[in-house]
């Protein structure tokens, strides 16, 4: 509870006035912005250095867990949030895409690595990926990651019946 909640609470039961604690957390006090609940999770630019590094642990977790001869790297970052907890955790929704780089090539850098081209061999994935982080010992770890197929339209019946 803010101070000036706390403030208004008690000038409030001074004047005996029945004080409604959900309906004064509600109103907008001057001056104050709103501001995330302490532990919760926020979002955060996708730019912000954090994220970047979360990402890059995220693709070469996935890499290293996939048995795809090609390694994939990130295509969009959909979703960056962050929330403290005994370091930093880092939700991201994130979109990978095959590349031609062959795991077998090791490259130098994922980000040189173009995306394969429109035909059979091209794939990608939506992941959600959580990345425990801290920071000033350098270290983060992916913590867990689920990732799909992207979600294709189902045929309408008259696309059913031309087949």
């Amino acid at each position: 509870m803010g101070c000036l909640t706390l403030l208004l609470l008690v000038i409030l039961n001074v004047r005996g006035i029945p004080c409604v604690l959900p309906l004064l957390e509600t109103l907008p006090l001057a001056g104050h912005k709103h501001r995330p609940v302490p532990g919760s999770s926020h979002n955060i630019s996708k730019n912000d250095p954090g994220v970047q590094n979360a990402v890059l642990v995220s693709t070469y977790t996935f890499n290293n867990e996939s048995n795809d001869i090609f390694f994939f790297r990130v295509y969009a970052i959909k979703v960056a949030q962050i929330q403290i907890v005994k370091g930093i955790k880092y939700v991201l929704e994130v979109t990978i895409s095959r590349t031609i780089c062959r795991k077998s090539m090791s490259p130098p850098s994922l980000d040189k690595c173009p995306f394969q081209p429109e035909g059979a061999l091209q794939q990608m994935f939506n992941c959600h990926f959580e990345v425990w982080a801290i920071p000033w010992k350098h270290w983060s770890k992916v913590t867990s990651f689920v990732c799909h197929p992207p979600s294709r339209l189902l045929p309408t019946g008259s696309e059913v019946a031309r087949r």
